[in-house]
């Protein structure tokens, strides 16, 4: 759906835009999320996110963020993206409320929207992500032991049976399955890693070369698209990791969907290996994750392994600033632990 043709299409939905505040306090109003008595409202861009139009709405007596998820990517509108993500992402927040261990570490959600595709949730209080982590910033071992237990109490939450077709998010899924298992170890994908890092595209196709490799990578993309009963967040990485004044917040569940526990796990350790975070902060999350129920350790790191291969040479890259030497040795890091095998010291 082409965003210029969507108001014709759809002319009872109402597209969120930064330039008309007016118009989104009188909508926060109408939802019963604001009083009159809050306007004038204060709108600006919240975040870097790609996927989703997110505002933070400033009045002189609330803070919120609104997001609304449209038939395209935000940030490419030319892409074409599942619509009902925000739907979803309201029901986890919805679900999340049974659990106070899930729950207490997101934001309070407001309002769901389900006509307008809009979710609206609290805003945290001098909030900063921990994308700091990826130009040097470290995490210390309480954070990490908070974000690991964050998984460990929601891998455990038994989904209601009517809950449990919303959450099998199969259109979100597979988008995710192409971008991370997918299109990086395609032939002629199309994507110039030369222009990120010189020499960057021939250490890509030798890992394309590599068919063990590339076989076991999707074996784990078939297992990442088998329905499983723990509900998985679905994109754990720094930038869905919020500190504030009141501790750590989980936030953008969209893809989250009822299946592989281990998946979450190994996504985060992915990035904090990526991020050269040290061994003994990577063991007390992993040790956190299992603090309620076993995982499959081995498991864990061959999904850390896939997630380190694909940020480097797939679509969605990190802010990353890493040589082509570094990247060659996470890239034959990536090889190791997708073959099952266990960095030392870990």
């Amino acid at each position: 759906m082409n965003r210029d043709a969507f108001p014709s299409t759809h002319p009872g939905v109402l597209l969120l835009a930064v330039d008309r505040p007016g118009e989104i306090g009188a909508y926060l109003v109408a939802r019963g999320v604001l009083s009159p008595r809050d306007l004038p409202a204060v709108v600006a861009k919240a975040g870097e996110g790609n996927m989703n139009c997110t505002l933070r709405v400033v009045t002189p007596h609330r803070r919120v963020i609104v997001k609304q998820g449209r038939p395209w990517v935000e940030k490419y509108d030319h892409i074409e993206a599942p619509w009902g993500r925000t739907i979803v992402e309201g029901h986890f927040y919805e679900a999340a409320r049974a659990c106070p261990g899930v729950a207490s570490r997101m934001p309070t959600l407001l309002d769901l929207d389900v006509g307008m595709h809009i979710l609206t949730i609290e805003d945290v209080e001098d909030a900063q992500d921990f994308t700091h982590l990826y130009a040097g910033g470290g995490m210390t071992g309480e954070d990490a032991g908070t974000l690991g237990d964050y998984l460990a109490q929601l891998h455990r939450m038994s989904v209601p049976a009517s809950r449990r077709p919303m959450f099998a998010n199969r259109d979100m899924r597979t988008l995710n399955h192409e971008h991370v298992f997918d299109l990086p170890l395609r032939e002629a994908n199309g994507l110039d890693l030369d222009w990120l890092t010189p020499g960057l595209a021939a250490l890509a196709e030798d890992l394309r070369r590599r068919h063990a490799y590339v076989e076991r990578v999707a074996a784990l993309g078939r297992m990442y698209l088998a329905d499983g009963v723990a509900l998985v967040h679905g994109d754990y990485f720094p930038g869905s990791w919020l500190k504030g004044a009141h501790g750590i917040k989980v936030i953008d569940p969209e893809f989250c969907f009822l299946g592989c526990p281990e998946f979450d796990c190994g996504v985060a350790v992915g990035h904090l290996l990526l991020a050269d975070q040290p061994l003994a902060v990577v063991r007390v999350f992993l040790g956190a994750c299992e603090g309620l129920a076993p995982r499959d350790r081995r498991l864990v790191l061959r999904f850390a392994g896939v997630e380190i291969m694909r940020r480097l040479i797939g679509v969605a890259q990190l802010p990353l600033s890493r040589t082509l030497e570094q990247k060659r040795d996470l890239l034959s890091l990536s090889e190791r632990l997708v073959a099952g095998q266990e960095p030392e010291g870990l």
